[in-house]
């Protein structure tokens, strides 16, 4: 098949953008406690509800997953992205995460690992299974529990409505915040009203 559309080729990398910035607080006790910013995160299975991280085995948090076999996806606003950008660039061996960025850890539903309050969004997580892949490992993990802030709850339906959380992206080496609605899930093959 031919196409009039010019393409460059480029190596296999990962290009899939853009991603999820996350941060995963971890830890089972204070002195233990740690927060890694994630960006290989996604959703693996509706039913059971799981989804998956993948870490570096040289990072500090890795260990600690691995041990405890837990963590928390803390989601991202726009209000906390200085903060996820340095979690991201710090090593947890030199710092205490929690105090030098003044964030605040609060006890999960299910698990041990602390959530991280001023997250819009905390998912409880234990970890399933994991695979070892190359630069990275997944922890493929059943989600336990979700939290998330009262305020973006709609009153009357109290469905969930973070699109007024200004979440942050990741898209190739850049935080964005998500913008604007073009288009809800079937809009394409929805009758005219």
């Amino acid at each position: 098949m031919k196409t009039s559309v010019l393409k460059t080729s480029f190596p296999p990398a990962n290009l899939l953008n853009p991603l999820p910035v996350v941060m995963v607080s971890c830890g089972n006790t204070p002195e233990e406690h740690n927060i890694i910013t994630v960006a290989w995160c996604g959703t693996v299975c509706s039913d059971p509800p799981m989804c998956y991280i993948s870490i570096r085995p040289e990072r500090h948090s890795y260990t600690i997953i691995k041990k405890n076999r837990e963590f928390v996806i803390n989601l991202v606003s726009k209000n906390l992205t200085a903060i996820t950008d340095w979690c991201g660039v710090r090593s947890g061996k030199k710092y205490r995460k929690f105090e030098k960025m003044m964030i605040t850890p609060i006890a999960a539903e299910k698990i041990k690992a602390p959530m991280i309050a001023e997250s819009p969004v905390n998912i409880e997580c234990v970890v399933k299974e994991i695979i070892p892949l190359g630069s990275h490992d997944m922890f493929i993990a059943d989600i336990v529990a979700i939290h998330a802030s009262e305020k973006y709850l709609n009153p009357t339906t109290q469905a969930l409505e973070l699109s007024n959380a200004n979440l942050v992206s990741y898209n190739h080496g850049h935080y964005y915040c998500l913008g604007k609605e073009i288009g809800k899930f079937g809009f394409s093959v929805e009758k005219k009203k």
